[in-house]
């Protein structure tokens, strides 16, 4: 794994020759060694077609191509940092939170009408939260950002998870999400938050919840 936690609002990557990385425009701290950033119109390892699906989306998210020898910090805007790896298996996750992954990642763009029919267009639209989100598959890590700290819930079969959409960061696994509705405390006592709507995945994963309702 290139990333190492320095605390919960910094990472270090590593940069080896003949591997790269990619990152969110913006988020380099400070590096040493011979280390090259190249802005990247490419959309990452999904090549053109998945950049071309975020920008209709208007969901495009400046990205760097990291190359040569050394180390980089990198942080952006005082977000925690949550480093994921993945085995193989496809992280679903919203382009705003990516702040770097491995070269090695194929990222992709998938409309969520496709996992949740029309309740996936609904999300999009009620909760502010796209109708496309990125995807990375593969072997690798990848380090999200989120207000306020991350945490892990395990999906399991025949116990769904309920998330409030402005805390959804990500999620991977044999997941199927789709938007339900209810009556929350708050909108009862007038504030109407997003209570009334709630994200629920069911399956086999894990789902990431920051402890916030603030988006990026």
């Amino acid at each position: 794994m290139p990333f190492r936690e320095i605390n919960s609002k910094m990472i270090e990557a590593t940069v080896m020759p003949g591997q790269r990385l990619f990152s969110q425009r913006g988020a380099m701290l400070a590096y040493k060694g011979e280390v090259s950033f190249t802005p990247n119109i490419q959309g990452g390892q999904g090549g053109i077609a998945s950049m071309i699906g975020r920008r209709v989306a208007g969901e495009a998210t400046p990205l760097m191509t990291v190359e040569g020898s050394g180390t980089v910090l990198f942080g952006h805007g005082g977000h925690h940092i949550q480093v994921i790896g993945l085995t193989g298996d496809t992280l679903y996750v919203e382009a705003d939170r990516l702040l770097a992954f491995d070269g090695t990642l194929q990222q992709g763009t998938m409309f969520m009408g496709s996992q949740g029919g029309v309740m996936g267009m609904v999300r999009g639209q009620v909760t502010g939260q796209g109708l496309f989100t990125t995807t990375l598959q593969g072997h690798g890590a990848v380090a999200v950002m989120a207000h306020g700290g991350v945490i892990e819930v395990p999906i399991t079969p025949h116990r769904p998870v309920h998330v409030d959409p402005q805390a959804y960061v990500a999620h991977h696994g044999d997941v199927r999400n789709k938007l339900s509705t209810a009556l929350g405390w708050r909108d009862m006592v007038g504030r109407g938050s997003g209570e009334a709507f709630q994200l629920e995945l069911s399956g086999n994963g894990v789902v990431y919840v920051q402890a916030s309702e603030e988006k990026l």
